[in-house]
């Protein structure tokens, strides 16, 4: 499968937690699929159809650090302007808060779609990954050619959430899939495995009735005992079955 592979290097992310408003600001640890999303249309410049787009990535950072930031929180005061309801004075409160920011973020984006090649050579906007201040910049686009492997390696990233109980690393995490616009950014989540820890394939569990797994691995991925780096594709809409195993039950 030929597929578009693209590094993007910054100096700073942070993803925030859609469900945080004040006090602290906690960040995943993994860009979210809809955040990935949006990285997506900000290179092509316009909200694209994401029914048959996949994609997988591999995503480090250095170090994690909390940063304080704060929020100007307008309150009218002084009653109202003649015949309209727009306040005479505002007066402004200070809410500081803390923030967790990732340090040198790197992101390698496999997508397929090579024909988008062109786009992320030549972005319509700003390379950004999270907030809009989060400058990024691509290092290295082109189509690479994956292959199917009986056996590969997976580390920092995300997986769909049928591995949790095959791999006894990493954690589950509720994350928002998709930000419909058409919808007023109506969002839907699902659950994922953020795994950190390397992990081969002849480790994972399998149970009674599962048939052998053959995985896209990337051929120019460094070579980690006879494995290649080993690539979880993800859909932004459409089916997801995020519904636990159990085991001795094949899923």
């Amino acid at each position: 499968m030929d597929v578009l592979k693209i590094v993007a290097e910054g100096i700073t992310t942070s993803f925030r937690y859609p469900h945080f408003m004040q006090g602290v600001q906690p960040t995943f640890e993994m860009p979210p699929p809809a955040t990935i999303y949006g990285h997506i249309c900000s290179a092509l410049g316009e909200w694209v159809t994401v029914e048959g787009v996949q994609f997988a990535y591999h995503f480090t950072y250095q170090a994690r650090f909390d940063d304080v930031e704060h929020t100007h929180v307008l309150v009218p005061t002084g009653g109202k302007l003649p015949g309209s309801r727009i306040p005479k004075a505002l007066e402004g409160q200070v809410n500081p808060f803390k923030r967790a920011i990732l340090f040198r973020p790197r992101l390698i984006l496999y997508l397929n779609r090579p024909e988008w090649e062109p786009y992320f050579r030549s972005p319509r906007y700003a390379v950004v990954l999270g907030r809009s201040q989060d400058l990024f910049a691509y290092t290295q686009v082109g189509v690479v050619r994956l292959e199917t492997s009986e056996r590969a390696y997976f580390e920092h990233t995300l997986a769909p959430y049928r591995m949790a109980l095959q791999t006894g690393r990493g954690y589950v995490v509720l994350m928002p899939r998709f930000l419909d616009y058409h919808r007023g950014r109506a969002p839907t989540f699902a659950r994922y495995v953020v795994l950190h820890r390397r992990v081969y394939s002849d480790e994972l569990i399998r149970f009674e009735g599962m048939e052998k797994e053959t995985f896209w691995v990337d051929p120019t991925s460094p070579l980690e005992k006879g494995a290649h780096l080993g690539l979880f594709f993800h859909t932004f809409v459409g089916e997801y079955d995020d519904r636990p195993l159990v085991a001795g039950v094949a899923g």
